[in-house]
């Protein structure tokens, strides 16, 4: 029988936390619930929950700084929470390792069924591929380690998931369609800006890694993974 998921919310204001909390637990759902950010890094690393749902404006250590914090140790999924406007807090977020976002004010229904989707990501079954070599990238997706040039990539679980798409479509053209449908699933709610910070992040860790672009863009199609497969 799956075990009850853990979910660790943190927010400042009361009320988005009775919210969540209620919804999230009719959902069958394990919740804690926090106020402030040096709280939530402290439960996080101690206690580690399946899902933390992050508000992105805290007081003293805020989101964004909890969430680089988190990223140093620990892959467990992060949905910020945020009543900013500016697009560009999110994809703050987003690059430091932030798994998703959702915008207050929300739907409590909206909000678990964003919670399910990425928990199902996990929950899925295990993956058994051998290892994908290629002259410059190995990912294992049984271990969910990748490396490039032999040097450990420091993944989130949704950039893994991302390379992991890549490296088993090597030298196609992917729409973010269809990335959004390999790495996030059918019932993904965000939008496809997503994937292109998701991309960017990548393409960025291997290119510090490796020195050359492996991920091109195609234009008015997507991204093209372009390393060799080795046999």
């Amino acid at each position: 029988m799956q075990a009850t998921a853990h979910i660790l919310v943190v927010d400042d204001e009361a009320s988005i936390r009775t919210i969540a909390r209620a919804y999230l637990e009719q959902a069958g759902f394990q919740v804690t619930c926090v106020e402030h950010g040096a709280e939530a890094l402290r439960l996080a690393l101690s206690d580690p929950p399946d899902l933390i749902l992050l508000d992105l404006n805290l007081p003293g250590m805020d989101g964004t700084e909890v969430t680089a914090r988190i990223r140093e140790h620990s892959d467990v999924f992060i949905m910020m929470l945020t009543a900013r406007s500016d697009e560009s807090d999110r994809v703050a977020g987003l690059r430091l390792g932030a798994d998703d976002y959702l915008t207050k004010p929300f739907s409590p229904r909206e909000l678990v069924a964003r919670v399910e989707a990425i928990l199902r990501r996990r929950r899925g079954a295990p993956q058994r591929d051998a290892a994908l070599r290629f002259r410059s990238v190995t990912l294992d997706p049984e271990a969910r380690t990748a490396s490039a040039n032999g040097q450990a990539l420091e993944l989130s679980p949704t950039e893994f998931d991302l390379l992991h798409a890549f490296v088993r479509h090597p030298n196609r053209a992917l729409s973010r369609e269809q990335l959004i449908e390999l790495v996030w699933g059918s019932d993904f709610y965000g939008t496809d800006r997503v994937v292109d910070v998701y991309v960017g992040q990548v393409r960025r860790k291997l290119e510090a890694a490796t020195g050359s672009i492996l991920i091109a863009t195609v234009r008015g199609v997507g991204y093209r993974f372009t390393d060799e497969r080795l046999p």
